[in-house]
């Protein structure tokens, strides 16, 4: 197969996964709506370069060490169900805001290292985000494949992940989205946080050959 068919194989698949609602997108949507533009961007850029972590190691075969070990898979995805279900829970206990607040500036605020490492976290600690780019990986990577070429099938997915998370931010944080979801952005948030916790109670569940 030619280097482009590999090159758009990686695209699409990477697409597809990128944009799929998942983890990643729940954390981001809901950190853009309940907080501010600044912090959905930030953990837009940690889910980002979670997505560089998980390249880097599936590229040098450290990611097939993790598929085949059930210790470090299940520690690893018990981390992670754990740590969703702990940003669900926070979620659940959401209030009303007052309007004459949220039309000045959100009531809430988060640090943004905080945000970004919420975004990096809930994305390294998902095993399911390792057996993507690994089964894609080993289809496409093979010895004699250019450690450029290994570098541009990463940064694919990786420039896919940056693009359509930021886009999110942007877009949920507007101030009118904001104000047209005021009366029902804590039920949002709610919401949210129990999709995090179904995401969460999700992933303790499954297992490697998923």
């Amino acid at each position: 197969m030619s280097f482009f068919a590999d090159w758009m194989t990686v695209f699409a698949l990477g697409l597809v996964a990128v944009v799929s609602p998942g983890p990643d997108f729940a954390l981001t949507l809901r950190n853009s709506l309940v907080y501010s533009r600044q912090t959905g961007i930030y953990t837009a850029m940690g889910v980002t370069v979670g997505h560089i972590v998980h390249a880097t190691y599936c590229s040098i075969g450290i990611g097939a060490i993790i598929a085949r070990s059930i210790v470090l898979f299940n520690l690893l995805k018990w981390l992670g169900a754990a740590y969703l279900i702990y940003i669900g829970l926070k979620s659940l206990k959401a209030k009303k805001q007052s309007r004459e607040v949220v039309n000045v500036q959100p009531t809430k605020k988060m640090d943004r290292w905080v945000a970004f490492r919420m975004g990096l976290l809930g994305d390294i600690l998902n095993p399911k985000a390792t057996l993507f780019f690994l089964a894609l990986f080993t289809q496409i990577i093979h010895p004699a494949t250019p450690i450029a070429a290994q570098v541009l099938y990463g940064m694919t997915i990786v420039s896919i992940a940056l693009v359509w998370y930021n886009l999110v931010a942007l877009t949920i944080s507007h101030q009118t989205i904001r104000n047209t979801l005021h009366a029902i952005l804590h039920w949002i948030e709610r919401i949210t946080g129990a999709i995090l916790i179904l995401l969460g109670l999700r992933l303790a569940i499954a297992k490697a050959n998923d």
